[in-house]
């Protein structure tokens, strides 16, 4: 796992932080690990959901995403069907104008 780290700062509701915060204290951990913990795990749970793949998918084949941002979010198998998937829509679209 990458050991980088990036600071970010973000608002929450308080009851949502309280609630953050009492985990943390039973679990013997801080704050920190336990957003991270969730975040991941929201992460890894929308990556099998089969609306936000959609979601993602179109996003990349939009180019609003690029490939690395699509194979962290779905994985490199994943990512690669969808990158052969995109290159089909294009050269099926370059053919349909061409036919014009």
């Amino acid at each position: 796992m990458n050991t980088d780290k990036k600071r970010v700062q973000f608002r929450a509701p308080d009851r949502l932080i309280d609630r953050a915060d009492a985990l943390a204290t039973v679990l013997g951990e801080d704050r920190t690990d336990v957003l991270v913990t969730a975040l991941r795990e929201y992460l890894q749970d929308a990556a099998h959901d089969d609306t936000i793949t959609q979601e993602i998918a179109a996003a990349y084949y939009d180019d609003e995403i690029s490939y690395d941002q699509l194979k962290a979010l779905v994985g490199a198998e994943e990512a690669a069907n969808l990158r052969v998937l995109k290159q089909q829509l294009d050269e099926g679209f370059v053919d349909e104008v061409a036919d014009l």
